[in-house]
């Protein structure tokens, strides 16, 4: 079982940023590819970005792309999303997910790909 922990959310004001975190703990992190979130009020968990487990590859949802970036650090077992030019339509809680992998090149954009998820953490733009 993995257990996850995000951190970094809060309240920003638009053209800002904040950087997020999430802490995984229970495996090896370096075999969990990791991804990132996002779920406003009304609206269905939309994919923000994902990075394999080693690093090496990351992708972006369009809304977010040249904006945000995602990053890992396999030796302090935490996944980072930075977020710059944050918008009012970035308010959301923002989860972090993991899957065990033995690919190192593969990474995921589907929320059924993943087996593990943090609690989330709420981001709010305001205008």
């Amino acid at each position: 079982q993995v257990q996850m922990v995000e951190s970094g959310g809060g309240l920003v004001q638009a053209g800002g940023s904040l950087r997020l975190s999430c802490a995984a703990s229970g495996r090896t992190f370096s075999s969990l590819a990791m991804g990132w979130f996002r779920q406003a009020p009304g609206k269905e968990r939309e994919f923000v970005a994902n990075i394999n487990r080693i690093g090496g590859g990351t992708d972006y949802g369009d809304s977010v792309k040249g904006r945000f970036t995602i990053s890992r650090d396999n030796a302090k077992n935490t996944v980072y999303l930075q977020m710059n030019s944050l918008k009012p339509e970035d308010t959301a809680v923002y989860y972090c997910a993991a899957r065990g992998t033995t690919s190192s090149s593969r990474s995921y954009y589907v929320e059924a790909e993943y087996n593990y998820w943090g609690q989330g953490t709420q981001v709010t733009v305001s205008s």
